[in-house]
């Protein structure tokens, strides 16, 4: 190992073996690693590096053997074997090498977990790269805070079915399921699983950044499951992706003449266009010329091709010439004087509606009475 020798000198190596202090062999095993490290070595210099690391390994002082591991910690220079040794060593030494090591295969980590230390599984969560593999592993052994660590990990890559294991395993900790509900991307099974688990801020959160169904929608706004603090057909109507969003509720035939209803009724004059669109099958622009058309023919055109029933076609059309006459002038109450409005104007119409609906509307406007009351109410003197 000419080129190594060269580099660290004899002296240094002689320290490795027979250094007179722990901190002098610390030092030296520090120099050794950071050169493997940083250096580029042949297969006969690699190889020796490589005894070297070993016999460090097995040093009887833990600084030395830390000094190896913390040195080479993301290294892909230390020995697949040396790892797996330090990883059994103590926490000093085998946490820095369990956060980052890139020599651990799938199966060295899964076999760590299952050995069962909640410190070494916290440590494992965390990796910046996890596999579905080990997450699932952690999911089945790992406790508590090691689950809720891999779901917090954005980079952990997790199945949909150990989602739903976690779910199951850990449905009344109140810290993993929101671990789970803040993860950037969920499936809509787990979503839709965890709306009827968690509590209210947590449930906003999952409202307002994944998926749901307009079953679940309709059932939270209908008051069949435990209502939100905000409303789904708001959430519809305010989605960042509401070609997509009305694409999916099709495609699981949600997409509903109530639902479309509700949302103008919110005002949500965007959703109700990509609505009408959809079931068409109409391009948009030309659905918006349709809808916003001064004649009164276009919206009925429109209407009759999607297939809605036509008792209701009235109430779309109160609810667009609603929309049309009101001014908004860009305040902050533009939203909630329009649903007034429409909702007034509609509910005195001699159209027919199903119950539930008018239920809703009645329900939506004593709400929005409720928060004119409450904002207009002078504060108390202190």
């Amino acid at each position: 190992m000419s080129t190594t020798r060269a580099a660290l000198t004899d002296e240094d190596v002689r320290m490795l073996v027979k250094g007179a202090t722990p901190d002098e062999r610390a030092l030296a095993a520090h120099k050794v690693c950071r050169y493997v490290d940083r250096n580029a070595l042949t297969a006969e210099d690699r190889a020796i590096a490589e005894e070297i690391l070993r016999v460090l390994a097995q040093d009887a002082t833990e600084m030395v053997r830390r000094a190896l591991a913390v040195t080479l910690k993301a290294s892909p220079m230390i020995p697949r074997d040396v790892a797996l040794r330090l990883a059994r060593d103590v926490e000093s030494i085998a946490l820095p090498l369990l956060s980052t090591s890139p020599v651990f295969t799938d199966q060295d980590l899964m076999e760590i977990i299952r050995l069962g230390d909640p410190v070494r599984q916290m440590v494992i969560a965390k990796r910046p790269k996890v596999s579905r593999a080990v997450s699932a592993t952690l999911v089945e052994y790992g406790g508590e805070q090691a689950v809720e660590a891999v779901c917090a990990n954005d980079h952990a890559e997790i199945a949909e079915s150990t989602l739903q294991n976690v779910l199951a395993r850990f449905e009344d900790s109140e810290r993993v399921l929101a671990a789970v509900a803040y993860r950037q991307v969920l499936p809509l099974s787990v979503t839709e699983k965890l709306i009827n688990m968690v509590g209210d801020s947590v449930r906003d959160h999952l409202l307002n950044h994944h998926e749901v169904s307009a079953e679940l929608a309709l059932e939270i706004a209908l008051g069949a499951k435990e209502r939100a603090t905000i409303d789904l057909v708001d959430q519809a109507g305010r989605s960042g992706d509401v070609r997509g969003f009305v694409a999916h509720l099709h495609k699981n035939d949600r997409l509903t003449a109530s639902l479309l209803l509700r949302a103008l009724a919110h005002g949500h004059m965007s959703f109700f266009e990509w609505g009408l669109s959809e079931l068409s099958t109409i391009p948009h622009h030309r659905t918006w010329m349709m809808v916003h058309d001064a004649g009164p023919l276009g919206l009925r055109a429109i209407y009759e091709r999607t297939g809605l029933p036509a008792r209701l076609f009235p109430a779309f059309r109160v609810a667009v010439d609603t929309f049309h006459s009101m001014e908004f002038d860009g305040g902050t109450k533009d939203r909630e004087r329009f649903q007034e409005t429409m909702l007034q104007r509609f509910l005195t119409q001699p159209v027919h509606v199903a119950k539930e609906d008018v239920e809703y509307l009645l329900d939506k406007m004593d709400r929005l009475a409720t928060e004119t009351r409450s904002e207009k109410r002078p504060a108390l003197a202190v």
